[in-house]
């Protein structure tokens, strides 16, 4: 079975695709867990707030809190469905530098107490509608190494950090941590490395201040491993050593800090992403000439952009085809079945090797695609719906 590379589907992830009358997205609730356990395996020591906007699914929020997660969160919704999960409003974490006076108040209503921030206008409205919360400031990082780098909307440089978490404690906030994003799907230790040199140098400017901080949040950015970049060659991050250094960098960290420091990671695509797949259908494989001269073959999805395949702009999804184990296979261009030409991705040199047979109605498997398939949907662009969801439970996973 041609599976572009060889990535392996779990017992119960393949027999629910295999089961599946309907597209949808299906998560492996047991895979889920399985990373979770690596994850606090390899970083002991580190509380662990999965970034709900990665896969917003009340199944999997509640599989994770039953580990022992805690949550990210971006806005008072997804506060909302957090607490809906029954974990303590002191495992949620306001992560967004990014919120209004509104959203400020209602988050605090609704019992966070841990904000994250950026910039003395942001602090200032925490201080008046969060009156004593826990303040962290997000410090910039580059961004180099990850696919999504994050380096522009958030985050502010160490001198304006020391700025913030003073202005916090003259407002009655709590100047309590620092915070840092690599970048989404970081696939380098070096911006790992990077990361913890900005951090120690802030750390210890800010004890020379007098302000001794009880926790660091290391944000999120730990990989999947299912992903094909846009030529259509598999991603190897290297994860084991990513750990390494995260582990060294806390200790180092810790050393600094001169006393017991906190660790927080926000991981979202890390545990969710190859432990989702989305069964869809062939809509059409066909081939036209182009102005170029060049005959292109176009493999048309009944999902795309705007219904699970947003990220395709900057990497490639694995894809079986279950009915089709053998036979010749052509190079074609994914699109998805709206009627706009930015729902399609035709990276340059990374045609999809698609069986030459296949006809409409015919089954798809799209692995790897458990992050951010589901929450980056519209709500159906050009009368396409978005893909429904459920889970399977699977069998148990160990650590490793």
């Amino acid at each position: 079975m041609n599976d572009q590379g060889g990535a392996t589907i779990s017992r119960g992830l393949r027999a629910a695709l295999s089961a599946a009358s309907e597209d949808g997205i299906i998560y492996d609730l047991a895979g889920i867990a399985g990373r979770y356990a690596t994850l606090v395996e390899e970083l002991p020591g580190v509380a662990v707030r999965f970034a709900m906007k990665a896969c917003p699914v009340d199944e999997v929020l509640a599989h994770l809190a039953a580990q022992g997660a805690g949550f990210d969160a971006a806005s008072p919704n997804e506060i909302a469905q957090a607490v809906r999960t029954g974990v303590p409003a002191g495992r949620i974490h306001y992560g967004n530098t990014v919120k209004s006076d509104r959203s400020i108040a209602e988050a605090y209503r609704l019992g966070v107490r841990d904000f994250a921030t950026d910039s003395l206008e942001d602090v200032e409205a925490i201080a008046a509608h969060a009156p004593g919360s826990r303040v962290f400031c997000r410090l910039a990082t580059s961004g180099e190494g990850a696919l999504w780098g994050l380096s522009q909307k958030f985050g502010c440089s160490g001198a304006d950090a020391l700025l913030v978490l003073e202005a916090a404690r003259r407002a009655g906030l709590t100047p309590a941590g620092l915070s840092v994003h690599v970048g989404s799907q970081q696939m380098t230790t070096e911006a790992w490395q990077d990361a913890f040199e900005r951090i120690g140098e802030v750390l210890v400017a800010l004890a020379a201040g007098g302000i001794l901080l009880d926790h660091v949040n290391l944000g999120g950015g730990l990989p999947a491993l299912g992903y094909l970049d846009r030529r259509g060659n598999p991603l190897d991050p290297p994860l084991d050593k990513m750990f390494a250094v995260i582990r060294e960098g806390v200790e180092r960290l810790r050393d600094l800090a001169g006393s017991e420091l906190g660790l927080v990671m926000e991981p979202g695509r890390y545990l969710v992403a190859d432990q989702g797949a989305i069964k869809a259908h062939v809509a059409r494989l066909s081939s036209r000439e182009q102005l170029d001269g060049e005959r292109r073959h176009w493999l048309y999805l009944s999902c795309g952009k705007f219904n699970g395949l947003y990220e395709m702009d900057e990497l490639q999804y694995r894809l079986v085809f279950p009915s089709h184990p053998d036979g010749e296979y052509v190079p074609a261009v994914v699109a998805g079945p709206s009627c706009d030409s930015d729902d399609a991705y035709d990276h340059e040199h990374s045609r999809v090797q698609v069986p030459s047979t296949v006809a409409s109605g015919d089954p798809v498997w799209i692995l790897s695609a458990g992050a951010y398939a589901g929450s980056y949907m519209t709500q159906g662009f050009n009368g396409f719906d978005p893909l429904p969801h459920r889970s399977v439970r699977g069998e148990p996973v160990g650590a490793r």
